[in-house]
């Protein structure tokens, strides 16, 4: 207990304090996570899109690859960015390991396949119902998609939270790709990790309850934008 409470007072010593290094981590995570669930999102929504409008015999193949990517553990994740970015891999010449970008395309893999399922279960859920009304009063293809798509976008914002909450909290793939570099890729849950290795358990509980803060802040504004800035 009072390990908590010594976290929490050194949380908010390093808060107010406007800590350069512990700003430089949170900078760092917030960049990462968000470029990477952009990316996840302009790619996951409209393949979930596509694939929830189609018949299910035709991507019964498609949709088990996505749920089993849904559920990929994220060192595994790491290790494929890693085997692909590494001298030996084969996009080992653009020298990405151990960069920011690294780590961003980390979570791109993790984030994209979480966001296309849960898109593609929302659309399927309405997307014949609508599909079928919208072209009986005359919509074209392309409308009738995107008006199954604007009907469905709590549940694919709601894809999009659940993406971003993956990721944010991510440290395993992060840390094999990006190495944990002071100053250059290290993210809250990799200070996280190497605090606590180090025996420094105040800052580590100090830097998970930022962590969260700042999760709680930003799930909370994609919350609010899904149910439109009601509390009930």
């Amino acid at each position: 207990m009072s390990l908590l409470l010594e976290g929490i007072l050194e949380a908010l010593r390093l808060i107010t304090s406007f800590d350069p290094d512990l700003l430089q981590i949170v900078f760092l995570s917030l960049r990462v996570s968000v470029i990477a669930i952009v990316i996840a999102t302009l790619i996951g929504v409209p393949l979930g899109a596509f694939l929830g409008l189609k018949s299910e015999k035709k991507t019964r193949l498609f949709n088990k690859i996505i749920f089993t990517f849904m559920g990929m553990p994220p060192v595994v994740g790491g290790l494929i960015i890693y085997l692909l970015l590494s001298r030996q891999g084969p996009l080992g010449v653009l020298g990405l390991l151990y960069t920011p970008s690294a780590m961003i395309i980390a979570q791109v893999l993790l984030a994209t396949p979480i966001i296309t399922g849960l898109t593609l279960v929302g659309i399927r859920a309405k997307g014949t119902e609508i599909v079928e009304t919208a072209r009986s009063l005359g919509a074209d293809s392309a409308l009738a998609t995107w008006t199954v798509v604007k009907e469905s976008r709590l549940a694919i914002l709601g894809a999009v939270i659940t993406g971003f909450s993956r990721i944010i909290a991510e440290v395993g793939a992060v840390m094999i790709v990006g190495g944990n570099i002071a100053g250059r890729t290290r993210v809250m849950t990799t200070a996280i990790v190497l605090e606590t290795r180090r025996g420094n358990f105040e800052l580590a509980i100090g830097l998970g309850i930022i962590l969260l803060i700042l999760a709680f802040v930003i799930n909370s504004f994609l919350y609010n934008i899904q149910t439109g800035g009601q509390d009930n």
